[in-house]
């Protein structure tokens, strides 16, 4: 007998990840081994997730593994050298929303006047929604009271089996058809019913006399006491998954009529419960499901990840009490500033149709562009496509216009599962994606594995700095197979479609020519086997590490295209890690030195005929498109839901004045000059006047101080002269509450010189009926909204003339009786010597 004694130095304990790798490693040896947690006293079996999970083992707690068999000596070497040197690496960060503890962000001022009856929770998918409050039950095996009788021992072990195996078979055909997220977490509940421990908890529970049910539904509720009783919020979220796979093994095992747990929804629906088990959300009428509200869920729970797909605005962690009252009655879930409101008084519902109203005309506007081709005003084309993760999002992001797909990447095709796809499973995977695509292009990232994208049975060891470390190529060699395997599959496809091959993480000549001769030996082999793919399929690198930028020259001989990868090639050339908060202010896409670097690449590709183009999240950035076209880039790719905005926004702009406004850029001494000259850039390029119609109203049903300044900040967004409108709102707001600036005689003057206008603008709306301003009734709202760019004290200026004309009738009766918006827009533009 061996023993290994340690302190557990895992932040997080031992939850799912390292859980894994220690299982894994037990499991290549036939000793048994025993994982003791001194503090807890539980002992486990180390070649079980679910009984290492179990054991409660914490951060700083003593623990001992106790190894006895024929290899026992090879056993304690190995896991004594990985409890030395690996096991402290193993540990991630866990993705979460940050618990606030009852403190919330401030609701926006436009809704928190309104004073509306609402409870907060935090949000984890945004939307919002109106339905019926509705109780879901969850999974509760203390009610399961009438179970079958139990049948001999004999038949019950093969009851059992069976069930096991129909579960199995079930999981795969889910597979089949699942999209990245279902598939997610349909891998996590086959890794709980493979689990050794968690079968020997099954047929232990048997030998006891009891029925299958009974033993399904006792091993249930041990794994859930485990779990619920964790320290670890990421561990008791996974006690759902347990109950989850429990109660669909008894389904498999019976029937779903015996074990039934349908949740129908009768209308539009608002659900709220203690926590849904993924197959129980999956169940449900997404057409008719408005909102979710868990109040024991988390932001990791696979639910949540599921309703994120899904756009259900989503709530967690709420005071069910303070709902139990609403049941049956009407609310509304707002993920985005995360709330139930309930009681839906009528302020609150015109709120939400103002809401609606930009959300359509948002998307009614975008859709104009959807189908079309990107295409600057001077006719310059400008290709956009779409990033993807999954084949299951190449139809949706083809939906949302995308020209092509500038990057399938694939790694996360590889995390979190036990094992790799296989060869056949990527295929199949990419031809779904071609099947979307309809003859437009599609560019496969080879895995872009390691470094901050760990994948468990891979076994790459935990680095200090894995952005520059073992990654992407750079593992090629070591797992050689993987390689050929992906590049069989690619291969493969692109007998059903137009594909590119991309390699990224490239720093060097050496590793594209060892790349193309791994190529060559997977065509060979393909046209041994007589199997069909592209001769001609195009190869292209990924331009992130700096050093490929100067020998641009030498790559185009060798390969075909290139993106640039803009995440990383920022961090690199400006030496930052961009999750380091001491440095991130460094990370900084507007640097010179960076544009500058950007302009020699995509010239150099140019000037050997090649073409170029850019992924990541600069891509999607509305701010830089004008910088991004200025370069001459062939496409950008970005998410799908960015491209229709991205194409309205392309199709005013100039490719020649881009290209002067990159020049200046180049020339500026720092970021901050380039923002400034961006602004500037925008405030001329749009050639908007400062009076427009656009935002001019007439007879407006405008009820409240606070519809009016978010109904007019909302049509400065739709007029594209602000980003962010709650933003803007605000500012207003902060004025007003310095002093009320209604000026008598029914007129109002709010105004704010603020950094989210990007085109000043004065803003018009007569009112059908006067409304409260402060201690005045007002009729008629002029508001003046400056970029905080402009020059000096512009807006006190034309506050004050404004003012001073209001005083005089003539002027006041001109605009009160004005028959259009022209009659407004002229006066006014006369007044104020705006012609």
């Amino acid at each position: 007998m061996k023993t290994v004694s340690f302190t557990c130095e895992l932040p997080n304990g031992v939850h799912a990840r390292p859980a894994n790798h220690v299982e894994a490693i037990c499991n290549r040896f036939t000793s048994e081994i025993k994982w003791t947690n001194n503090r807890t006293g539980i002992t486990g079996n180390a070649k079980s997730i679910l009984s290492l999970i179990g054991t409660d083992t914490l951060f700083n707690d003593k623990c001992s593994i106790i190894i006895e068999g024929n290899d026992e000596d090879e056993a304690f070497s190995k896991l004594k050298n990985f409890i030395d040197t690996e096991f402290e690496h193993c540990d991630a960060p866990l993705e979460s929303v940050t618990e606030d503890e009852g403190e919330f962000s401030p609701l926006p001022r436009n809704f928190g006047n309104l004073n509306a009856e609402c409870v907060r929770g935090r949000a984890v998918s945004s939307g919002f929604g109106q339905g019926t409050l509705v109780r879901v039950g969850t999974v509760n095996f203390d009610s399961l009271t009438d179970l079958p009788d139990a049948l001999g021992a004999k038949a019950e072990k093969n009851q059992l089996v069976k069930g096991l195996d129909a579960l199995a078979r079930t999981f795969r055909v889910q597979l089949a058809s699942a999209n990245a997220t279902e598939s997610d977490v349909i891998k996590a509940h086959e890794a709980i019913l493979r689990d050794v421990e968690f079968k020997a908890t099954l047929e232990g529970n048997l030998t006891k006399g009891k029925s299958s049910a009974e033993a399904v539904i006792s091993t249930a509720k041990h794994y859930s006491v485990q779990l619920k009783n964790s320290a670890s919020s990421y561990m008791r979220e996974r006690e759902l998954d347990i109950r989850d796979v429990c109660f669909q093994l008894l389904q498999a095992i019976y029937c779903e009529e015996e074990f039934s747990n349908q949740l129908v929804l009768n209308g539009p629906t608002v659900c709220v419960a203690n926590d849904l088990t993924p197959s129980q959300f999956l169940e449900l009428d997404k057409s008719l499901l408005k909102g979710l509200i868990l109040t024991n869920g988390g932001s990791t729970s696979h639910t949540v990840i599921l309703a994120r797909s899904f756009a259900i605005p989503t709530l967690v962690g709420l005071d069910e009490t303070k709902l139990s009252d609403k049941l049956d009655a009407q609310v509304l879930v707002d993920g985005n500033l995360g709330l139930v409101v309930t009681d839906i008084t009528k302020p609150v519902s015109r709120y939400y149709a103002q809401e609606q109203h930009v959300k359509d005309t948002v998307e009614s506007r975008q859709a104009e562009y959807r189908d079309q081709k990107g295409m600057t005003s001077d006719g310059k084309p400008f290709e956009l496509a779409a990033n993807i993760a999954h084949s299951i999002e190449a139809g949706p992001a083809f939906n949302n216009g995308a020209e092509a797909i500038g990057l399938f990447r694939t790694e996360m095709l590889y995390m979190d599962c036990t094992s790799a796809p296989d060869e056949d499973e990527l295929y199949n995977i990419f031809c779904q994606a071609l099947e979307a695509a309809e003859g437009k292009s599609i560019i496969i990232r080879t895995i872009d594995i390691g470094g901050d994208k760990p994948v468990d049975y891979l076994k790459i060891p935990a680095e200090n700095n894995p952005f520059l470390g073992y990654r992407a190529v750079r593992i090629y060699e070591e797992f050689i197979d993987l390689f050929k395997a992906q590049l069989r599959s690619i291969l493969r496809s692109s007998a059903h479609g137009s594909v590119k091959i991309m390699i990224p993480m490239v720093s060097s000549l050496e590793e594209i020519l060892w790349v193309k001769g791994v190529l060559a030996e997977v065509r060979q082999d393909l046209r041994k086997e007589h199997i069909p793919f592209d001769e001609k399929i195009p190869l292209g690198i990924m331009v992130e590490v700096p050093s490929v930028a100067f020998i641009i020259d030498q790559c185009c001989e060798e390969v075909d295209f290139f993106s640039i990868g803009s995440n990383d090639l920022t961090q690199y050339l400006m030496a930052v890690d961009r999750d380091n908060e001491k440095v991130i202010k460094h990370y900084n896409s507007l640097n010179p030195a960076f544009l500058r670097t950007l302009d020699h690449i995509v010239s150099s590709v140019h000037h050997h005929g090649k073409w170029v183009g850019l992924c990541g999240e600069l891509g999607a950035k509305g701010s830089m498109l004008p910088l991004l076209v200025g370069l001459g880039l062939d496409e950008i790719s970005m998410s799908a839901p960015s491209i229709s905005a991205t194409k309205e926004r392309l199709s005013r702009l100039d490719s020649r004045e881009c290209r002067i406004l990159l020049n200046k850029a180049m020339e500026c001494r720092t970021s901050l000059e380039v923002e400034h000259l961006l602004a500037q850039f925008r405030m001329e390029q749009s050639d908007a006047p400062l009076i427009s119609q656009d935002c001019i109203t007439l007879d407006a049903d405008v009820r409240s101080k606070e519809e009016v300044i978010k109904t007019l900040s909302d049509n400065l967004f739709l007029a594209d002269r602000c980003r962010y409108r709650d933003k803007l709102a605000d500012d207003l707001w902060a004025r007003e509450d310095v002093f009320s600036t209604g000026i008598g005689f029914g007129f109002a003057i709010p105004h704010t010189k603020s950094e989210h206008i990007e085109q000043s603008a004065i803003s018009v709306s007569r009112l059908a009926n006067p409304i409260a301003w402060g201690d005045e009734e007002v009729q008629f709202v002029i508001m003046l909204t400056l970029n905080k760019h402009a020059a000096g004290d512009q807006h006190m200026k034309i506050f004050s003339k404004l003012a001073r004309r209001i005083m005089q009738e003539e002027f006041r009766n001109k605009l009160m009786s004005a028959a259009s918006v022209a009659e407004i827009e002229a006066t006014l533009k006369a007044e104020l010597e705006l012609q």
